[in-house]
């Protein structure tokens, strides 16, 4: 564990420019840059307030901080584990020329997605103030979410980094997972509303829908799940565990592959 410490320690400064690269180049062709990653999320509210809002008779004047937080956090995780799938088939140039750690390139993904993601927490902010959504203790738990949603999306990066050099067609099956895991997030309904025929229970094994739960209670003033806490923690860690065994065991061959 001290040579890995020692290892990150030392590539520390290019994991930082790693970041800063992956945010610069996600931008890179915007006229509006960074900005986006405001604008893109809050136009992404009205539009979903609009059809499963109004258009649904749905009348809670904080519905659009409800999906706000759900589309944030699935956004967020959807990217980073994308980025992270073809990370090392990225930088096979340099994986070529010269030693790197090359769990670095997947952190540095999910790093400069969580950055960006960060930033666009700026619109929730905003749009909980307007919406009168009043600071309470239970704001507390917000860095809880944050922390288990990285971690998360890490343990998937890693894993989903080590299958995608030896199988690219990993990267369009990521994509409808992603699909299926979105709905399940609960991001633009309420599970118990819309959910009538006994199936809710199935998005309690959604580790991203637990996290997006917690998240949800403390913007809205409630004690958080612990069970969820416990679920979505555990898969976490679990996910890391599994993801770093299957990278070390086949960093050596990456070489062959990419």
């Amino acid at each position: 564990m001290k040579e890995y410490v020692n290892t990150f320690l030392h590539y520390r400064f290019l994991l930082k420019e790693l970041v800063k690269k992956g945010i610069k180049l996600k931008y890179r062709r915007s006229y509006l840059g960074i900005v986006w990653s405001l604008l893109e999320p809050l136009l992404t509210m009205m539009v979903l307030t609009i059809v499963f809002g109004t258009l649904f008779g749905n009348k809670d004047k904080t519905f659009p901080v409800y999906i706000l937080t759900g589309r944030l956090m699935y956004s967020y995780f959807s990217s980073s584990t994308t980025r992270a799938l073809k990370s090392v088939r990225a930088n096979a140039g340099m994986i070529k020329k010269v030693y790197v750690p090359k769990y670095i390139y997947p952190l540095s993904s999910v790093l400069y997605n969580y950055v960006i993601f960060l930033i666009s927490l700026i619109v929730l902010a905003i749009v909980s103030v307007v919406l009168g959504i009043q600071p309470t203790i239970y704001m507390l738990q917000i860095p809880v979410a944050l922390i288990l949603l990285l971690l998360l999306s890490y343990g998937f990066g890693m894993i989903l980094s080590t299958i995608g050099v030896f199988f690219r067609d990993m990267e369009y099956l990521w994509s409808v997972a992603l699909m299926i895991i979105m709905y399940t997030c609960a991001i633009f309904y309420y599970p118990s509303k819309l959910l009538k025929s006994g199936f809710s229970w199935i998005l309690k094994f959604n580790p991203l829908y637990c996290t997006i739960s917690i998240f949800r209670s403390a913007m809205f003033g409630e004690m958080m799940n612990m069970h969820y806490f416990a679920y979505a923690l555990g898969f976490s860690v679990v996910s890391i565990l599994i993801g770093m065994i299957c990278f070390k065991k086949k960093q050596d061959e990456f070489i062959l592959y990419i």
